[in-house]
């Protein structure tokens, strides 16, 4: 059953552990403001159930991102732990 907790968990969290966010709170804000779009689909439920695969727009402060969540991780720890819960979409440089 415990294996099962690390296959879920829930988008506020998730943004707090991969440093996108500050603070839940902020995360919360963030979510219910409408600036998440999940698989495409905005949502504004900061409880909404988030998994390996997915892939998260975030609307942050000057900038867009795109990333793919590769792990649900279990507690907010450094920069490189938060790095290696996603892979960055738009890492490639725009423009030519």
């Amino acid at each position: 059953m415990a294996g099962e907790d690390q296959d879920a968990v829930r988008l506020d969290k998730w943004l707090f552990f991969a440093r996108f966010c500050k603070t839940r709170s902020v995360s919360v804000a963030l979510i219910e403001g409408g600036k998440v779009r999940l698989n495409g689909t905005r949502v504004t439920k900061p409880g909404h159930v988030l998994r390996p695969g997915d892939t998260l727009t975030l609307a942050l402060p000057g900038q867009v991102r795109v990333v793919r969540v590769a792990s649900c991780g279990a507690r907010r720890g450094p920069a490189t732990e938060a790095q290696a819960l996603y892979d960055d979409l738009e890492a490639a440089p725009r423009g030519e």
